[in-house]
């Protein structure tokens, strides 16, 4: 067709290299109906998450109807991931395919998109964000007046989830130290950094006026949901400390950017890539000369850290899932940018490590789906012997008042999650059940085993929990872990006994 032969050669190797090689790392949760403790109750969801800040998040899921469809989703996201890596082709000015096919590849395969998967029913509005997060910088570096453009598209990134701002910002950080290592005179570096400071604090406060008038219009408040309520943190000499260490410890110690001796060595290796790269950069253009040009090498390798965890600037007490650690994969795409561009003949050397790389996330990412599908398993079986239980209860009648707590214990059922030592910090594929609250049993009885329980809420249980009753039940599946108590069953699936 005539209209493909206007694309570049580029665009198409990037989009084509993440759609197919995402579609083979993570068809396995595609092709499923695997949930997690929050699909659970999102098998419909309209994604009104205005008061998580979200404002946005109903019409980006909206393309794919709110019902969970893992296979449609799926499809849809990664069209938006191919699109962000044609996005970053051009942003990063990459030509070659070896590199556009593992900067593709390290997009698709990074575990934090597994543990994006895991929670599907809003997989494809995050990648919309993403993608949102990445053309922001390519709209303010392509054109003269694009950053007005870029922050529109950084507010609508923020307004669907938040968590890429880290993303945005790294890649204003990669392009500013790229400006200022040109040969342009200072007035005019200045100026085109500058673009990028006005993106970010214009899409900012698009995103601030945008959800704070949709909050007047619908007549809510922001919830205290991970601290979204807070602002900006004022223990800010104690916040930046944490944030440099956070950002040290899942660096070398979160379990993600390598796990065995296989990809520590790639990673090594690319790390080493890129230091021999730069000191034959440093001495053909002989730095030493322009001390100015360390002075901002300084900046923004000291800056990059705070970059990377600006979102607990915003809230100190977030809980950091993975998903929200996606940012980190920036990293690992600049060196492959740098190697291919400076490591000479060692590129190769460099590049093979980032395929080691993309290859060991890809297991990665399907050991976790494959603990996924477990957790499911375990919970549809736990779930059928605790529901039958229940209806045999003597004095059981539909509808009955069931007092619940939603954890299951693990002496009567021990830990057998196999994977935790690759799945430790993948929030969503690891663990053994699918069970963390009433909510969750309810949900879970009711979608796919079709039955409907009356678990009574916490304010309905009153004391229920702290009864003699209650504490000196044994814990499922004992035999004294079901009874019938003045009216109400009382279901006891916890260690809780006497102190």
């Amino acid at each position: 067709m005539k209209w493909t032969s206007k694309i570049k050669k580029e665009y198409k190797v990037a989009f084509l290299s993440a759609f197919f090689i995402g579609l083979l790392i993570h068809m396995p949760v595609m092709l499923s109906d695997i949930p997690n403790h929050d699909g659970l109750s999102s098998l419909y969801f309209d994604q009104n998450m205005i008061t998580s800040g979200r404002w946005f998040l109903t019409i980006a899921c909206g393309f794919s109807t709110y019902y969970t469809i893992p296979w449609v989703i799926g499809l849809l996201g990664l069209v938006f991931l191919g699109l962000t890596s044609v996005a970053l082709t051009e942003l990063l000015e990459i030509q070659d395919t070896v590199p556009i096919m593992l900067i593709s590849g390290l997009l698709v395969s990074f575990p934090a998109l597994a543990s994006t998967f895991a929670y599907v029913f809003t997989m494809d509005g995050y990648m919309l964000a993403l993608l949102l997060a990445v053309l922001s910088v390519l709209c303010t570096k392509k054109w003269r007046k694009g950053f007005w453009i870029g922050a529109f598209c950084l507010a609508f990134s923020m307004g669907t989830y938040q968590a890429y701002l880290p993303f945005a910002i790294l890649l204003c950080l990669y392009e500013s130290l790229c400006i200022f290592g040109r040969e342009d005179p200072f007035r005019e570096k200045c100026r085109q950094v500058s673009r990028y400071l006005c993106m970010g604090v214009l899409g900012v406060l698009f995103y601030y006026v945008i959800l704070r008038i949709l909050l007047v219009i619908e007549g809510k408040e922001l919830d205290s949901y991970q601290g979204i309520n807070d602002g900006i943190s004022g223990a800010a000499v104690g916040t930046i400390t944490h944030m440099y260490r956070d950002f040290l410890s899942f660096t070398l110690r979160g379990n993600v950017l390598f796990q065995n001796i296989f990809s520590l060595i790639a990673l090594i290796v690319l790390c080493g890539c890129v230091i021999y790269g730069a000191c034959r950069l440093g001495k053909q253009r002989k730095v030493w000369k322009n001390p100015a040009l360390f002075v901002i090498i300084t900046m923004v390798l000291l800056a990059a850290p705070l970059a990377t965890n600006v979102i607990l600037l915003i809230s100190p007490n977030v809980t950091y899932h993975l998903l929200m650690r996606y940012q980190w994969v920036v990293y690992l795409i600049l060196m492959v940018v740098f190697v291919s561009r400076h490591g000479e003949k060692k590129a190769w050397i460099g590049l093979t490590a980032a395929f080691v790389l993309v290859f060991h996330y890809a297991l990665v990412d399907n050991i976790g789906y494959t603990n996924l599908q477990k957790r499911y398993e375990k919970t549809y079986a736990y779930c059928v012997r605790l529901l039958d239980r229940i209806e045999q209860t003597e004095g059981y009648y539909q509808g009955i008042p069931i007092a619940m707590v939603g954890v299951v214990g693990y002496e009567p059922f021990p830990v057998t999650d196999i994977t935790l030592p690759v799945t430790s910090n993948m929030i969503g594929l690891n663990g053994d059940t699918l069970l963390y609250t009433a909510e969750n049993y309810e949900a879970f009885i009711r979608n796919y085993l079709g039955a409907s329980l009356n678990i009574m809420t916490p304010k309905e249980m009153g004391d229920i929990y702290y009864s003699e009753e209650y504490i000196e039940m044994e814990s499922f599946p004992a035999a004294s872990s079901v009874k019938l108590v003045d009216g109400i069953i009382y279901v006891k699936t916890e260690n809780v006994g006497r102190d």
